[in-house]
């Protein structure tokens, strides 16, 4: 039988690349092995009789807390991660294998640094998030948002800010901040000339503590901002903007690696702003009449049906106006189709003007255009709207090469009484619309024209 000699444990631990961390009851270390010095930044002399929550990262001590309740309660944690802060002020991600001794009443954990593996996560994760924003419809604030929450995994970013700039005017503004409330005026000031000056117009990345701030820029940075970072927002050598993270004096510093990070997120964002632009583009153009910009068919039928549901449930009435105009060929016959579309522009906006900004007017083609009156208490009360619509398109048209009187025929539907559907209530807006067209001629209406 071999005798083993006796060896210090030390001899075998110190070769270890995890590091064995001891822990009393109340998070003391009693002891850390040589590999803790790669790990965490400091020395095992530096961390020995030193609480834990002196390292951890604060945006992971509560929930390391709540973990350390279930150790000690006799529940291992084979592979519990949370994040330490460095010596330097970096941050390295942690997985644990720990477990409670009730006979030596002790934690004994082993730490392996897998910071290169969550920074790679990380990024891949960022990417599928603002990937997937970026191809869902809604608008900019949406993706802000998203991107947010990306940001704020990555770096605990609660204080964020998305910046756009304007290069024709030079300006920037702020279309999305988590608090918007929270800086003084001296404050957004100074955020918008750093940016400026340091990130918009040298397109690069920014970190910087108060100090710094204050000695370089002269200016006030708030009582509760300790250290800034930013990227710019840059698509095809362009600069659309920045991020912008602000972190309190209690926040762990950002370090370089913080700052790569956030350029990364920055460069994904550029993407995905230029696809959601394209996006949000593309469905206005599938729901909005190019002429006019007023809403198309497909757009009106969607705010009529929402409409109707809501008038069902409120138990109240709505009214759909259906007009064309009288003798509209003869202006194009006439006057050119460019007087007909500058014509058609402005009947649009003189009906946008006649209605509540909560109705909706619409054009479905040609001289054909369609209006709904949400909230309508009796059929009365469509009435007056009438009269305002006529007497509106009735005036005078001076357009550019012409000078043009021309008459509207407008049809009505009130819901329920004409109708519980869309395709009901259009019917028999359409129908009176011709009733009165054909009333109009036979009075004898003059027609379009000087």
């Amino acid at each position: 039988m071999t005798i083993m000699p006796h060896i210090s444990l030390n001899n075998f631990t110190d070769l270890l690349v995890d590091a064995i961390c001891v822990v009393d009851p109340q998070g003391n270390f009693l002891y850390v092995s040589a590999a803790g010095e790669q790990i965490f930044g400091y020395r095992p002399d530096e961390m020995i009789g030193r609480n834990m929550l002196d390292f951890i990262h604060p945006g992971d001590r509560e929930r390391t807390l709540n973990a350390v309740d279930d150790i000690m309660a006799g529940q291992p944690k084979p592979h519990f991660e949370n994040r330490y802060l460095r010596k330097n002020g970096s941050t390295v991600h942690i997985m644990w294998s720990a477990r409670w001794s009730e006979s030596d009443k002790i934690r004994v954990a082993v730490a392996r640094d897998i910071t290169e593996r969550k920074r790679a996560e990380s990024r891949q994760a960022a990417i599928y998030a603002i990937a997937d924003a970026a191809n869902i419809l809604g608008d900019l604030d949406g993706l802000f948002r998203r991107i947010h929450q990306v940001v704020d995994d990555l770096l605990c970013a609660s204080n964020f800010a998305v910046a756009l700039y304007h290069a024709d005017t030079r300006q920037l503004d702020f279309p999305y901040r988590a608090h918007p409330d929270g800086m003084a005026p001296e404050v957004t000031a100074l955020i918008s000339r750093v940016l400026k000056e340091r990130v918009i117009e040298r397109g690069q990345s920014l970190l910087l503590s108060a100090d710094e701030l204050r000695s370089q820029f002269h200016a006030p940075v708030g009582p509760n901002i300790a250290h800034w970072l930013a990227a710019p927002i840059q698509s095809n050598h362009k600069i659309l903007g920045a991020l912008l993270v602000l972190g309190p004096a209690e926040h762990a510093c950002f370090s370089e690696q913080d700052r790569e990070l956030l350029q990364f997120v920055a460069v994904q964002v550029a993407t995905a702003m230029e696809r959601k632009k394209n996006l949000l583009r593309l469905e206005h153009m599938a729901r909005y009449d190019p002429l006019t910009d007023l809403p198309n068919r497909t757009l009106f039928l969607e705010h009529l049906q929402t409409a109707l549901k809501k008038a069902h449930r409120a138990n109240t009435r709505l009214a759909v106006l259906y007009l064309d105009l009288d003798k509209f060929k003869q202006v194009n016959d006439t006057h050119g189709h460019m007087a007909g579309d500058r014509l058609l522009q402005e009947v649009a906006r003189r009906l946008a003007a006649c209605v509540r900004e909560a109705d909706t007017v619409a054009r479905l083609g040609g001289d054909e255009f369609v209006v709904l009156l949400e909230d309508i208490q009796q059929p009365e009360d469509v009435a007056p709207v009438t009269r305002k619509i006529e007497q509106a398109l009735a005036a005078r048209y001076e357009l550019a090469d012409a000078s043009l009187h021309i008459f509207p025929s407008i049809g009505m539907a009130i819901y329920p009484d004409h109708g519980n559907s869309e395709l009901e209530l259009m019917g028999h807006a359409d129908g009176a619309m011709y009733r009165t067209k054909k009333g109009a001629a036979a009075n004898s209406r003059p027609a379009a024209g000087n």
